[in-house]
């Protein structure tokens, strides 16, 4: 297509819209002349014209009203207009071809017109859904350019019901989310919901509280790029609390995909679910321990290991048969029914509220009536979530998982009138540390295998680790690593061989320091060596994205602090810092000023706390630094420190924290 230059001069204020709207018009009817364009002409609205705006001021940090054509596809992608590479290069050498300036440098307003011209082209088209349905379950296939041709999806309609209503009840009340609420569970409502951002913010914060500052949450005059904002806000918390996200971008969930979505929903409901099944948030569970166990054992076992035991414990005491999965075991609704009996029997005695279960359904000899009077009286403990009567039938293992925990979580009736059970003294139980938790959640979020429940335990044959080490750059040879099952002779031989495997790479790979470290230290599930080699992992990992731009592995915490201090007082910010250790980082106010500087508009200022000293209340303190990690995550800057990290000004993640926003800073001024 031969271009020609548009002499229309506009002024680039943001105020001027409409004089914006109509330069970009006349420059694209030029376009459409010259090409003698037969398709239908899609008509520019001034909402979408202030979001291309925004994406466009994005990139050109300079305001110096022009892009380079190196910049075109991370403009798109700014303007949540996905294109692959090929389609980029093609329209860059189109431009230059008809460049008349030959600067190579793209205007707003040519931005805007090759943008109109693609999406009234039959590109933005050719994505096409066809939708079966068999058995509850939906597929779908991608035939754009983009994906992979004839790639096949599917979801579970159940799965879609499940999660719509478990959201409507949960967000029932929230005043951000009735724009949306309530869902129809029966369409496809679900899916179009997620695309603000909004309710996956919300879910996040309903299964983490505090995990998302709702200040940082766009709520009012929802542009596609405040949309935008919260979804990579959304997806970098759910990160944070250990969902695996790395197959999902903000593009994804703003199209609606209904894999992702199911499937990033499902991790963040299980994230809830699961949260206070463990013995040092329920003591009463040490009740589980069988004859002879040690304690280790059974905090070593899942969240899933822990119900199942649980709910046999109750059918123990009903005299009934236990159960052994949440699959084939339930089809038949009897250990449900006996299980609902207890928890009722133990709510009177707790709660002074007397429910008395109807067991009669037990008799129904039709297994979908017998599942449907089963849910009428789990509806009387206000524990009818997640399943349907065909989901309990059909032995639907992810629901009545979701069923079961849901119900623990409202009712354990598990009463804990001791300090000591089992010999074991309850009041010197120690929780999982806040540093061991982000370690764990920085690993799942990586997608590891086998998910990571216990930071010792589950790293104590070595896998794990050595996953980790592939993540950052250490090859590994897997024709050296034994894999489960282990055999019942030899299998603690065979898991210290890959722990003695994983602290050789260390040693002699990543040049870790491991001094006094072995692996059998790693096998017996040693804290303080466990602690020190993950550390190392995690910190490579951080400084990989510094090693991406150029730097390789030599950047070290005193580039990083220089780089810190340099680029905020560039700006005259007077929050400078010694080190990672400096108090001053308790106010949060270094942190912030950088996010300023690297991402100039972000912050509100109304929002922060700051005094002449730097002196601040605790929870002044502490309600910065919520806002700072969360103004982090929304700019696109993957953090895993928590508030209290910055409070209390824990050094290792601290440093984290100033090398990803380094890592964010570098990379946008290489642009």
């Amino acid at each position: 297509m031969k271009r020609k230059a548009c002499t229309l001069k506009v002024s680039l204020l943001d105020a001027q819209y409409d004089l914006e709207l109509c330069v970009c018009v006349c420059v694209f009817q030029i376009h459409k002349e010259e090409a003698n364009m037969e398709h239908h002409i899609t008509q520019i609205s001034r909402e979408d014209l202030e979001d291309l705006r925004e994406a466009f001021n994005k990139i050109d940090i300079d305001n110096s009203g022009y892009v380079n054509d190196f910049e075109l596809q991370e403009l798109f992608r700014e303007a949540s207009f996905h294109l692959p590479g090929y389609k980029v290069r093609e329209i860059v050498e189109t431009f230059i071809a008809g460049d008349t300036n030959k600067d190579e440098k793209i205007s707003f307003e040519e931005f805007v017109s090759i943008y109109q011209e693609l999406k009234s082209k039959e590109f933005s088209e050719t994505f096409r859904k066809s939708i079966t349905r068999r058995d509850g379950i939906r597929s779908f296939g991608g035939l754009s350019r983009i994906s992979s041709e004839g790639t096949q999806h599917s979801y579970s309609d159940e799965e879609k019901v499940a999660f719509v209503n478990w959201i409507n009840k949960a967000l029932a009340k929230d005043e951000d989310c009735q724009h949306l609420l309530p869902m129809n569970p029966n369409d496809e409502s679900l899916f179009t919901s997620v695309g603000d951002g909004i309710l996956l913010c919300k879910m996040i914060n309903l299964s983490q509280p505090d995990t998302i500052d709702e200040r940082v949450i766009n709520t009012k005059k929802l542009t596609t790029f405040k949309m935008t904002e919260n979804l990579v806000l959304a997806l970098n918390s759910a990160s944070a609390i250990g969902c695996m996200v790395v197959s999902i971008d903000a593009h994804d969930l703003m199209a609606g995909k209904p894999h992702l979505v199911l499937g990033l929903l499902w991790q963040i409901i299980k994230v809830g679910l699961f949260a206070d099944i463990e013995i040092s948030r329920n003591e009463a569970l040490i009740g589980l321990l069988t004859d002879g166990e040690q304690l280790e054992h059974l905090q070593s076992l899942s969240p899933e290991e822990l119900l199942l035991r649980w709910v046999n414990d109750h059918l123990r005491n009903a005299g009934t048969q236990t159960i052994s999965n949440f699959s084939e075991d339930i089809k038949d609704s009897r250990a449900y029914f006996y299980l609902l009996d207890q928890i009722a029997s133990q709510r009177e005695n707790s709660y002074k509220m007397s429910v008395k279960i109807d067991m009669s359904g037990l008799h129904e000899p039709n297994l979908d009536k017998r599942a449907e009077r089963m849910l009428q009286q789990a509806a009387r403990l206000d524990c009818r979530q997640f399943v349907s009567p065909y989901d309990v039938t059909s032995g639907n293992s992810k629901l009545n998982l979701a069923f079961v925990a849901n119900m623990f979580n409202m009712y354990p009736a598990m009463q804990r009138t001791q300090t000591n059970i089992n010999g074991i003294d309850i009041a010197n139980i120690a929780g999982e540390s806040r540093e061991e938790k982000t370690f764990r959640n920085w690993m799942n979020s990586l997608g590891v295998s086998p998910y990571v429940n216990h930071l010792y335990w589950d790293l104590c044959d070595g896998l794990v680790i050595l996953q980790l080490y592939e993540r950052v750059n250490v090859p590994v040879n897997w024709k050296k690593v034994n894999n489960p099952p282990y055999p019942v002779l030899g299998g603690k031989m065979k898991k210290l061989e890959n722990c003695n495997y994983a602290v050789e790479l260390g040693r002699n790979v990543a040049h870790f320091s491991l001094v006094g470290i072995g692996g059998e230290n790693i096998n017996e599930g040693s804290s303080l060596h466990t602690l020190a080699l993950v550390w190392q992992l995690m910190r490579r990992y951080t400084l990989l994205v510094l090693s991406d731009l150029g730097d390789g592995e030599k950047v070290g915490d005193q580039i990083i602090l220089a780089w810190v201090n340099t680029t905020l007082s560039q700006r005259r910010k007077d929050t400078q810092i010694s080190s990672f250790k400096d108090k001053l980082i308790s106010t949060s106010l270094p942190v912030i000023d950088l996010i300023d500087v690297i991402a100039p508009g972000t912050v509100r200022w109304e929002m922060v706390t700051r005094t002449e000293r730097g002196v601040l209340k605790e929870e002044d303190k502490l309600s910065n630094a919520k806002y700072a990690i969360s103004l982090a995550r929304k700019i696109g800057v993957r953090v895993y420190a928590l508030p209290d990290d910055l409070v209390e000004v824990n050094p290792k993640m601290v440093l984290t924290m100033f090398a990803c926003l380094m890592g964010y800073g570098l990379k946008k001024a290489n642009r």
